[in-house]
């Protein structure tokens, strides 16, 4: 029966859920509606963990890796800059440690965004940004290397995805040159079973062949033994921000997609059995079954920045599993 005086319905609230965002003792957690979630230690601006809806870790981390901030985090996505590798003599960088100071300092949380500022699904991604400059560093770094800089590094997950990115300023009245890297540590289930698609053609200097140089003719890299090679894939030369695919399978299935963006080099690099046992931080011992890095960065030459401007690199990962 109809009343003359019905209450009115209750009106469905307009928010979706949201991104739901923990900052604790340094450590940043991030999960989406979906699932969808990301740990990030402050320290480092390092990433640890990433996984997707179904729970699924997307990322290998040693089981030994130091947590505490006494050294670089083993695993998942450690920062280079403003070096990768061992600094070359007579260099600007020459007395910082390998791949620079980015990765063992303490990082500032500047804050995050959620795609409903973007008009779209509230639920659809959020971007966490990250801060370094000349003030978190010590003393002695700074003396090491006295430029004035400011690093934004953004981290956003999505669904089955996660893009970083990396802006390089120069806020200081000198040039200085730098190097930048994703050290990206995929999890995979077997390396004997894993490839990699996308370098044909691609020049690349072999690090377990005295460095020596060589061009990739297989249309599928795979893996039986140490691997270390600095790859630079030849890019459309017209366009402005060359987009770069490779794709990752396991098994001859697809795990993983990823995409660089203005970045012209991609290190891949598995140690193996006998590497991997003169590594303190690295466990278990046979774990390099179970990772393969794939290291998008600007590493076979030097970018310079002059007095004022700005650098912008990055990459995307998207599971397939």
């Amino acid at each position: 029966m109809d009343r003359k005086n019905k209450p009115s319905a209750i009106p469905v609230s307009p928010f979706a859920p949201q991104p739901i965002v923990d900052l604790s003792d340094n450590v940043l957690t991030a999960r989406l509606p979906s699932g969808d979630s990301v740990t990030v230690y402050l320290y480092g601006a390092t990433v640890t963990s990433w996984k997707t809806a179904n729970g699924t870790e997307q990322l290998f981390l040693s089981t030994a890796a130091a947590l505490d901030g006494s050294k670089p985090i083993r695993g998942g996505i450690p920062l280079v800059f403003p070096v990768f590798g061992p600094p070359p003599q007579n260099h600007a960088t020459s007395n910082l440690p390998q791949h620079g100071f980015a990765r063992n300092n303490l990082w500032e949380f500047l804050g995050k965004s959620s795609s409903e500022s973007l008009g779209s699904k509230a639920d659809d991604s959020v971007k966490l940004d990250f801060g370094l400059s000349p003030a978190n560093l010590d003393e002695a770094t700074r003396k090491k290397w006295p430029y004035e800089f400011g690093l934004v590094y953004s981290v956003t997950l999505g669904k089955g995805k996660l893009g970083i990115q990396l802006h390089v300023q120069n806020k200081g009245d000198k040039s200085f040159d730098f190097q930048a890297l994703f050290h990206t540590y995929l999890a995979v289930k077997d390396i004997s079973k894993t490839a990699v698609s996308g370098l044909k053609s691609s020049p690349y200097v072999d690090k377990v062949r005295s460095a020596q140089t060589f061009t990739e003719d297989s249309s599928s890299l795979s893996f039986s033994g140490e691997t270390d090679r600095v790859y630079t894939p030849p890019t459309d030369s017209k366009a402005e921000k060359p987009l770069v695919t490779l794709v990752v399978t396991e098994g001859g299935k697809e795990s993983f997609v990823v995409t660089r963006d203005a970045l012209p080099d991609v290190t891949v690099w598995n140690g193996w059995a006998d590497k991997i046992k003169a590594m303190g931080d690295f466990e278990p011992k046979d774990g390099w079954k179970r990772y393969l890095c794939i290291e998008p960065g600007a590493v076979s030459s030097w970018t310079k920045l002059e007095a004022g401007d700005a650098w912008e690199g990055g990459a995307a990962y998207e599971s397939k599993l």
